[in-house]
């Protein structure tokens, strides 16, 4: 077992050591393993469904024990790997700490009104866009222009949850519909500033962002309804759905294209159902089982691709 230079034990959080301090996060087994943390994130946002089956409470008392479970757990993940340097790890994210931090619970703000304005699918169309909306702000942000193969693939995976969600596209929600591009555009800005300060470990903000997804809803919940089997489900989707999704989000982002993550993200939409199904027995529709077929093949085809690149002689 290892010891830091500050005299802690540091070896009971390896893989989220190696993810923060790779040595090599532009090389292809930097690469590869962010790709593996973006895949782990994806499949973790996923889970929300199951839980919000899962879990009778309204949604703002659920938006709040899911912020402050999920705060707690990247917190204590922050405490176990800094120890007594946490505080300079905090002050270390600056100014792009605090707007990746603010863009994130914003988004989540503008999710949470999106799903009150509009219906699922026309959020999760929109969504779907944000392949191209984080590679338009890498391009005029910071210049960086994202591989032809990538933006394939998420025009591919835009097409599979076109038609995933195309049987209950509404209409007339302009609302909600422009509260979901928000979201989008939020969460794009976010993984491009994690990206562009990729030399900068972003959990801490991480935690802030949960942290205030709690704190703006609070005035709106009832935390003392939750109790009981309520309570443990909130913490299980607090911390597993939300705090390791994007404590993993946060990790693989630095090490993968912001465009990349995103596409990689897409695979929420038919894991979703998929869990569900496999947790309740829900069977789903056909069309989402095509559509979810579509994006897996835009994710593996992109993943593929790249591959073979890394390998060209």
């Amino acid at each position: 077992m290892s010891v830091s230079k500050h005299g802690r034990q540091a070896s009971w959080l390896p893989t989220l050591r190696d993810a923060t301090l790779g040595a090599n996060p532009q090389g292809e087994v930097g690469s590869w393993r962010g790709v593996m943390l973006v895949l782990l994130s994806a499949f973790a946002f996923s889970t929300a469904g199951l839980f919000t089956r899962l879990i009778e409470v309204d949604v703002w008392t659920l938006l709040f024990w899911r912020g402050l479970f999920g705060g707690l757990f990247i917190a204590a993940c922050v405490v176990g790997r800094e120890g007594a340097a946490t505080v300079a790890a905090i002050r270390r994210i600056g100014v792009p700490g605090l707007v990746a931090a603010g863009c994130s619970t914003a988004a989540t703000i503008c999710f949470v009104n999106a799903l009150r304005e509009t219906t699922v699918a026309d959020v999760l169309v929109i969504n779907a866009t944000a392949p191209f909306m984080t590679a338009a702000m890498a391009w005029a942000w910071t210049g960086v222009r994202e591989r032809r193969t990538t933006l394939l693939a998420s025009g591919v995976a835009l097409l599979g949850v076109v038609v995933t969600v195309v049987p209950a596209l509404g209409a007339g929600h302009l609302l909600g519909d422009l509260l979901a591009l928000l979201m989008t555009l939020l969460i794009s800005a976010m993984m491009v500033v994690i990206r562009h300060h990729r030399s900068v470990c972003m959990l801490p903000a991480s935690a802030l962002s949960a942290f205030l997804c709690a704190l703006v809803v609070w005035p709106f919940s009832e935390p003392a309804a939750a109790t009981g089997l309520n309570f443990f489900y909130l913490f299980l989707f607090g911390t597993t759905q939300f705090g390791l999704g994007l404590l993993l989000l946060t990790l693989g982002t630095r090490l993968v294209s912001a465009t990349r993550s995103a596409l990689i993200g897409a695979l929420e939409t038919p894991l979703a159902p998929a869990i569900v199904w496999l947790a309740l027995g829900e069977v789903p529709a056909l069309m989402t089982c095509l559509g979810g077929a579509i994006v897996l093949a835009a994710v593996a085809g992109d993943l593929l691709a790249t591959r073979e690149r890394n390998h060209e002689p």
